[in-house]
């Protein structure tokens, strides 16, 4: 949002950025001098957990919130437009203070952007009809799937068991939790679970442009610094949400809904500005670490945010239900082990 804004180019995941595309992009950034490793790393880690935990548990509030006459908000894109517009108006700045790089070419952030705001937008879509928070935070974990399916179908690729494991543990685990809700809990519905997979496919859409965009830079003989990623990249998803919101009426509509309800105006607000600060901190820790640092914290991330989702706003799960979430989660955590040690490889 993810979001990502949270795992990816943030924008946003969602939680949800997703942030391990991010890194995908970044990882050639030079590392920077001045304050101790151990406190950079405290730093960069702590204002991602702080600002991506915080952001995590906007969002759910944000479309959980009920108004007074019972409605409730459903403006996903234009959610999305004031959360893109946060992050230019960041990257802009931080653009300016470290210098501009000329000579970037804009259509594959274009295409990106588009294609990155979209996956967000399904994401909040999800959430807006009703697929819970944890549901959707551990299906997004499974990003591997949509990006596996078509390596295999057009690109004749290969994978070891342990990946195929790692995958269906994920899957499997947030199908598990889906239905593991005690017994007066609110369901996820159809119509979220499709959201939540088209996201998934839009994932594996913008990691393949996102490999072209680093192809076009490099031809380009240009290497942009990470606020001209941070800003060209939101820029095109800010544009891309306002003709879509604008389209579809979301503008109006959503405006109307936040004037009329002060309090969900708030939450927005503090939901943008999370997002722009975390993406500011993902930034300062790919160019003081190795993508395998990042990749870390933002996983163990998602982890905890579930986890506070369940203790802190309500979520009742049976047996079952903790069942899955803890064969999520192992799939989750031997994804990162199987990094670290192909790294580890690597560097050899």
């Amino acid at each position: 949002m993810d979001r990502d804004v949270e795992e990816k180019l943030r924008g946003g995941s969602s939680a949800s950025i997703e942030a391990s595309d991010t890194s995908n992009i970044m990882s050639e950034v030079e590392k920077s001098t001045g304050l101790p490793s151990s406190m950079k790393l405290i730093v960069g880690a702590g204002g991602i957990y702080a600002a991506f935990l915080y952001y995590g548990s906007l969002q759910e509030d944000v479309f959980r919130y009920r108004s007074s006459d019972g409605s409730s908000f459903k403006a996903a894109w234009f959610l999305q437009v004031l959360e893109a517009l946060a992050n230019v108006i960041i990257g802009f700045v931080g653009m300016q203070l470290s210098g501009a790089t000329a000579g970037i070419p804009k259509q594959m952030f274009a295409i990106s952007g588009a294609a990155q705001v979209s996956a967000k937008a399904c994401t909040s879509l999800a959430l807006a009809n009703g697929l819970s928070f944890p549901v959707a935070t551990l299906a997004k974990s499974g990003k591997m799937a949509p990006v596996m399916a078509g390596s295999l179908l057009l690109g004749g690729a290969t994978y070891t068991l342990r990946e195929y494991v790692q995958v269906l543990a994920i899957i499997g685990g947030t199908a598990v939790v889906s239905m593991g809700k005690k017994k007066g809990a609110s369901n996820n519905s159809s119509t979220g679970v499709a959201y939540i997979i088209l996201s998934l496919v839009l994932d594996g859409v913008t990691a393949g442009f996102q490999k072209r965009l680093m192809s076009s830079t490099a031809k380009a003989g240009v290497k942009p610094k990470p606020y001209d990623f941070m800003f060209w990249t939101n820029l095109f998803m800010a544009i891309t949400a306002i003709f879509i919101a604008g389209a579809l009426g979301e503008i109006q509509s959503g405006m109307a809904f936040c004037l009329d309800n002060p309090e969900i105006l708030t939450k927005i607000s503090y939901f943008a500005l999370c997002s722009a600060v975390g993406q500011s901190f993902i930034f300062y820790t790919i160019a003081n670490f190795d993508p395998l640092v990042l990749s870390t914290i933002t996983t163990t991330r998602k982890i905890f945010s579930v986890l506070l989702s369940i203790f802190l706003k309500g979520h009742s799960l049976n047996l079952m239900g903790w069942s899955g979430i803890g064969m999520a989660c192992c799939g989750i955590i031997s994804e990162l082990l199987a990094k670290s040690q192909s790294t580890k490889l690597h560097s050899k």
